[in-house]
């Protein structure tokens, strides 16, 4: 039969009751001929209980240090379901990232894959073994075991798939698939039986929480389909898969939301070359992430520069650019971290003209202020207030027909 490459998340994984449900299901594929590995994250709670010890030692923890602490969340889980599965007549066993052959560079706590080695795990397989492999983790070039960041386990599970060329990677949590939008503010949201690797890409890095963006990145590059379900039903979930796998294309595919927005502005900063580079740089030096970026011309040779970031960078930004703003001879610096981002994400915007009409005019039906626009060829992103975020995207939702009756894909 095939090869079917399994991640259960925190909360699939969360207690023995649930790693023996995790076991039944990883049971019931293996007995319809197929060859599995399963990659599992730790127990819900327990790197934030981890990151808590380490903090107890000390306010700034060793980065190496804490990867080898945060390492054993998943060491856990990975036994703990290996010997159930053996417990119930299967052959099973462990692998810890770098016995997995999962090869990283050296930036802890944020790893990257820089390659797979599949000759373990494959060898493995063909003896019809059930593999477990501890997500999130990895060793660097010099054996020093990392970690690749919240939500690694994703990433692992997919870039083991393409090493692996599996047919297919399931990822199992605890919702049932990819919606419309956030169900838990927009009540008409609709389960997607299926959307293309970029629009997933764009709603995992907009808000969208259900799959890491590395991990949409990697099957992306790979082609690797990618089931999102829950582990705690039957129901089919919905797949990650290429834009011309036959798909029908919607309009708008889905509304996304992000509330970890902060927005700092520029005014009269002087119209010249160099003068952006001289922005950016100290802010790229300092390891944070710009978003969008908007330049309005005025006269006199000025103009004014505004831009977001992570609100968890607010404060730190805003520093930079008080002092870049003197340097450069701006006239001042406005800041605001009550705002929010909402999106509408769709391949079909390639074919469909009035996609932007009717966003600004859905937004100004409810006297919701747009203060920043960004686009791309498959998305555009509005800037607003964060308090009309819920009612920005309820509208919006409505506006694109993806709350009707008819069936979504």
């Amino acid at each position: 039969m095939g090869l079917i490459v399994q991640k259960y998340g925190g909360t699939s994984v969360a207690d023995l009751d649930r790693i023996r449900n995790v076991a039944e299901r990883v049971i019931r594929t293996y007995d319809q001929g197929h060859n599995v590995v399963v990659i599992l994250s730790a127990m819900a709670g327990v790197t934030d209980t981890l990151i808590g010890l380490a903090a107890g030692v000390t306010a700034d923890p060793d980065k190496r240090e804490l990867d080898v602490l945060l390492a054993t969340g998943e060491q856990t889980t990975s036994a703990l379901l290996a010997m159930m599965l053996k417990s119930m007549g299967y052959k099973a066993q462990s692998l810890l990232g770098h016995q997995a052959e999962v090869v990283t560079d050296c930036d802890f706590g944020n790893a990257r894959i820089i390659e797979i080695g599949a000759k373990r795990m494959n060898a493995l397989l063909d003896k019809r073994t059930i593999v477990v492999v501890a997500g999130f983790q990895g060793t660097d070039l010099k054996g020093n075991i990392t970690t690749l960041g919240r939500g690694g386990s994703d990433t692992s599970a997919v870039a083991i798939a393409a090493a692996l060329k599996a047919d297919t990677c399931e990822i199992y949590t605890d919702v049932d698939g990819i919606y419309t939008a956030d169900p838990n503010i927009c009540h008409k949201a609709r389960k997607l039986k299926e959307i293309s690797y970029d629009e997933m890409l764009n709603m995992a890095s907009l808000g969208a929480k259900v799959l890491q963006i590395r991990s949409v990145g990697f099957a992306k590059k790979y082609n690797i389909p990618v089931h999102v379900r829950s582990s705690f039903s039957e129901e089919e979930g919905t797949m990650v898969v290429s834009e011309d796998s036959g798909m029908e294309q919607l309009m708008v595919s889905g509304v996304t939301h992000n509330k970890d927005e902060a927005r700092i502005t520029l005014k009269k900063v002087p119209d010249q070359p160099g003068i952006a580079a001289k922005i950016f740089s100290p802010v790229a030096e300092a390891g944070i992430v710009v978003d969008m970026i908007i330049q309005n011309t005025r006269a006199g040779g000025q103009t004014d520069l505004t831009f977001t970031v992570p609100k968890a960078d607010f404060k730190k930004t805003l520093e930079i650019q008080k002092r870049i703003a003197t340097e450069i001879g701006a006239e001042d610096v406005y800041a605001d971290d009550h705002i929010a981002k909402v999106s509408v994400i769709g391949v079909g915007m390639k074919n469909h003209s009035g996609v932007a009409s009717i966003m600004f005019n859905t937004l100004a039906r409810e006297n919701i202020n747009i203060i920043m626009i960004s686009t791309s060829e498959i998305r555009i992103s509005c800037i607003i207030e964060e308090k009309y975020t819920e009612l920005a995207v309820r509208v919006l939702h409505t506006a694109f027909g993806l709350d009707a009756e008819c069936e979504t894909t």
